[in-house]
């Protein structure tokens, strides 16, 4: 808890909503020098001021499928030259043309994952292999999206990173409608996600890395004992608590899936996914349009 007399400070996410470091880091840098962020709320379309500055703010979460213009623009030092501490959410899943249409080659993302641990502290970044995918094309034999992970958990041991978070897709409505009798996404029993997860704890624990699962409840009811899997937390207080100091609150954030097992700590989210639609394209993403966007952006 924050000291007596202490004020709590808050954490901004960025974004779970879009990818704000692949897309809009100039809106960022501009919202931050006019000293308040403009959201809208994605349900009742109102638009909230959230103030900013290194006084009220005690972490900046980015969430990114792609760091590359985040780094070449030189965002994370001009952020902590302004007093700012920055903790990271790296998405790195294996290379899937169909799934991720248009995120950076692997080889890229790995090269990006290193720079951010050398510059920023690997301590301060999270690996996410998220979502695990089984699909079919053209009705053939189930396949999956795993074919990279080995080589992305050794790169990740080199660069330092302790945690990997994952979890399995969501066929929502409009996922599905994205895909059709060429492509479908396949939701695999209970067992075999369980037993999938426990080869992935296999392979991550000798490298250093420990796995936690997001919303995932379910799965984590079932696996054994002795398994060293937990629940993630992907706005992580604790963490963030012993990276940069107290004065943040310890709450859980209500406003995430609490009830499927989300740990997420509160943060105040600043993305749009009306404002900012993300053009990664993913075909799993529950951010997304029904139907994909053209890719590029004003």
């Amino acid at each position: 808890m924050p000291g007596s007399g202490s004020r709590t400070k808050q954490v901004i996410s960025a974004s779970r909503r879009t990818d704000i470091p692949a897309f809009y880091m100039d809106w960022f840098m501009e919202s931050l020098s006019r000293g308040f962020f403009e959201v809208e709320n994605p349900y009742s379309r109102t638009l909230l001021t959230i103030p900013v500055n290194p006084d009220n703010t005690h972490t900046l979460v980015f969430w990114s499928k792609n760091f590359g213009p985040f780094i070449q623009g030189g965002y994370g030092e001009k952020l902590t030259s302004m007093g700012y501490h920055l903790f990271f959410n790296f998405t790195i899943n294996s290379d899937h043309p169909i799934l991720e249409p248009h995120v950076p080659e692997l080889s890229q993302r790995l090269k990006q994952l290193t720079f951010l641990c050398d510059r920023f502290d690997s301590k301060a970044i999270t690996w996410r292999f998220d979502p695990i995918c089984h699909y079919q094309v053209d009705k053939g034999r189930e396949q999956n999206n795993l074919s990279d992970v080995q080589e992305i958990a050794e790169h990740a041991a080199r660069a330092g990173i302790g945690r990997c978070v994952t979890s399995f897709v969501d066929l929502y409505t409009k996922v599905l409608a994205r895909t059709g009798p060429d492509f479908s996404l396949v939701d695999i029993p209970r067992e075999r996600k369980i037993n999938l997860i426990l080869s992935m704890e296999n392979l991550l624990l000798p490298l250093g890395i420990r796995l936690f699962l997001c919303c995932e409840k379910e799965i984590l009811m079932h696996l054994p004992k002795n398994s060293t899997v937990a629940k993630a937390a992907c706005i992580p207080s604790q963490d963030l608590i012993k990276l940069f100091g107290q004065g943040i609150s310890r709450a859980q954030d209500r406003g995430q899936r609490k009830n499927q097992g989300c740990g997420c700590g509160l943060s105040r989210d600043i993305g749009s996914y009306r404002f900012h639609p993300c053009y990664h394209n993913c075909l799993f993403c529950y951010a997304n349009p029904r139907e994909p966007r053209g890719y590029g952006h004003d």
